[in-house]
């Protein structure tokens, strides 16, 4: 004989239905994932690295030591590429960086996440994909970086009020075209114009939009958009974030664009306090200074700007 359900156990059914669906829609997503941690060499953990990377389908576009005892692996695929293609402005979340850094006696391997990133940038799918070949690659111990956003606040998200989202980047300089655009970026970042030069090029298939991703060495008056000094305001937990290197740079169409400092640092240290010790007080000038940099490695003239 069939069972009737009651009204009341239709609505607990319900009820459990709907947590269930918020619960999954509330997980809590952290910017990098810890893959490993023990005795070796940064060299020997590049190379495994890079060799598992390899074996699961990336390609590793460029390689950045942006200090001793530290390198980033960028890494892209299939899935990453078409995804960028798919969303506006996608070039930015076109590759995943793998971080390999020595913190005291141990080797840190870690890597930007890939679900965050995706929300973080808006794009149009959700790179889950990807995050498994990355942990099946890597290995995954625990997500960091922070205490956790949601999808819906990471897309968006902006630090605090009077803050960048990810749509209101810096315009670095527009051009006749997109390919007169790729000639001026690529000869400013060969030239190391501004102390920025190119780590890797992704071109972006399908349409005219290509991200380069740029390391920043300054000193002096200009130590303030430099890598290694940022880092060291910043990075101090005792799990890196080596992985929020490199920073980027899109052309997209006939311009060039940069996400502000301000939105660009903080989808990477969202947890990071604004006042006291390894606060963003202590990189106040960092914002601005990497614009001008950026500007002047795009060859283009002091202006700031939103698409």
């Amino acid at each position: 004989m069939r069972k009737i359900l009651t009204r009341s156990a239709l609505l607990g059914a319900l009820a459990f239905v709907l947590a269930v669906g918020s619960a999954a829609a509330d997980e809590l997503l952290k910017p990098f994932v810890l893959a490993s941690k023990g005795p070796g060499t940064v060299a020997e953990k590049v190379a495994a690295a890079k060799s598992a990377l390899t074996a699961k389908g990336f390609t590793v576009v460029g390689t950045y030591s942006p200090y001793p005892n530290a390198t980033i692996l960028v890494v892209t695929d299939d899935e990453l590429k078409s995804n960028a293609a798919q969303s506006e402005h996608g070039g930015f979340g076109a590759a995943q960086r793998v971080a390999v850094t020595k913190v005291k006696d141990e080797v840190q391997v870690s890597y930007t996440n890939p679900e965050y990133m995706a929300d973080a940038y808006r794009m149009k799918g959700d790179l889950k994909d990807v995050a498994a070949k990355l942990a099946a690659a890597l290995g995954k111990i625990e997500e960091f970086g922070a205490k956790g956003l949601t999808a819906s606040q990471l897309r968006r998200y902006h630090y605090m009020i009077g803050m960048e989202y990810f749509t209101e980047p810096s315009v670095l300089a527009e051009y006749g075209s997109h390919d007169e655009a790729l000639k001026a970026v690529e000869a400013g970042l060969a030239a190391g114009k501004g102390g920025v030069t190119k780590v890797y090029r992704i071109d972006v298939p399908g349409k005219p939009e290509t991200v380069f991703g740029v390391a920043m060495k300054g000193q002096g008056d200009n130590k303030s958009m430099d890598d290694k000094y940022i880092m060291d305001q910043i990075d101090f937990k005792d799990i890196k974030s080596t992985a929020y290197l490199p920073y980027e740079m899109l052309v997209d169409g006939n311009k060039v664009y940069a996400l502000y400092a301000r939105f660009r640092i903080a989808i990477d240290f969202p947890d990071l306090s604004m006042m006291g010790a390894h606060s963003f007080m202590n990189i106040m000038q960092s914002p601005e200074a990497i614009r001008k940099a950026l500007v002047q490695a795009a060859g283009g003239k002091e202006a700031k700007s939103s698409w």
